[in-house]
């Protein structure tokens, strides 16, 4: 598929600002049990993406296996280590996976011309683009770069409809490399906001091998909804009409919904 990006050059831009219980030697089926149910019940909670349960039910079932480790006769060291191990797995999944809320730019909730931040993370290119297809001209293209301890679960950027929600299988490029737009694993998403197209993609990085997302065309989307994830790091492209006023400089850091990306000027 050609994404209709001919050309990138350097823009000037515009910026504003429990349960206790008693281990024994000999645990009984029902008490093996629990630890399975309360993790369930951990899952179901709103502290776990419900776009990241199944792989958090595993990770969090693995850490608390090689905690069990510590119970065998395997020496204090080996012990310890386990259980240092089995904590520090628990604790990546719990703060990698959590849901954490995130306000929406006072602006965004009463302008459809407002475009906020997909993603928590940090801008890593804002440059122009002399032609892309799904905007029907010139554009600019605004990079985020999520790490790993960056809050993953995606929002909206704007509000609209959405007029194309595409996945295509690709390569697993380091999520800076600017080919990664076009060669890396991704989803694509154009929302027709009222004052102009937006193009946003959900790309995989090197340590992100899986992407979701619940968006099809014809949605009716809100800015600052959730819409779906990228797991282990990743990146998210904006892209906006050349006229935008743009708001964010390479470097800066972002959280998704709260910080302006751009202002859209009426098509």
């Amino acid at each position: 598929m050609t994404l209709g990006m001919i050309g990138r050059k350097p823009i000037q831009l515009a910026i504003f600002t429990g349960r206790n219980y008693e281990e024994s030697a000999h645990r009984t089926t029902s008490e093996s049990g629990y630890e399975t149910r309360f993790l369930l019940q951990l899952l179901d909670s709103t502290m776990i993406t419900p776009y990241g349960r199944d792989n958090a039910l595993i990770l969090l079932l693995t850490g608390a296996a090689i905690m069990c480790v510590a119970l065998l006769p395997v020496g204090t060291i080996a012990a310890v280590a386990a259980i240092v191990l089995g904590l520090a797995l628990i604790c990546f999944t719990l703060w990698f996976f959590r849901d954490s809320e995130r306000p929406l730019h006072s602006e965004a909730g009463n302008d459809a011309a407002v475009i906020v931040s997909p993603a928590d993370g940090q801008v890593t290119e804002v440059f122009q683009i002399e032609h892309n297809a799904d905007i029907g001209g010139p554009a600019i293209q605004i990079t985020i770069f999520l790490s790993p301890i960056n809050l993953h679960v995606n929002r909206y950027p704007a509000s609209g409809t959405i007029l194309r929600a595409d996945y295509h299988a690709g390569k697993y490029l380091m999520a800076f490399n600017p080919k990664a737009s076009e060669e890396n694993e991704r989803a694509e998403f154009v929302v027709d906001t009222g004052f102009g197209r937006v193009l946003y993609r959900q790309i995989t990085g090197f340590l992100a091998r899986r992407i979701v997302y619940d968006t099809a065309a014809g949605d009716v989307v809100r800015v600052g909804e959730r819409f779906g994830m990228m797991k282990f790091g990743s990146r998210m492209d904006v892209v906006v009409p050349a006229d935008a006023d743009v708001y964010v400089r390479t470097g800066q850091k972002v959280v998704s919904s709260a910080t302006m990306l751009a202002r859209l000027h009426c098509a």
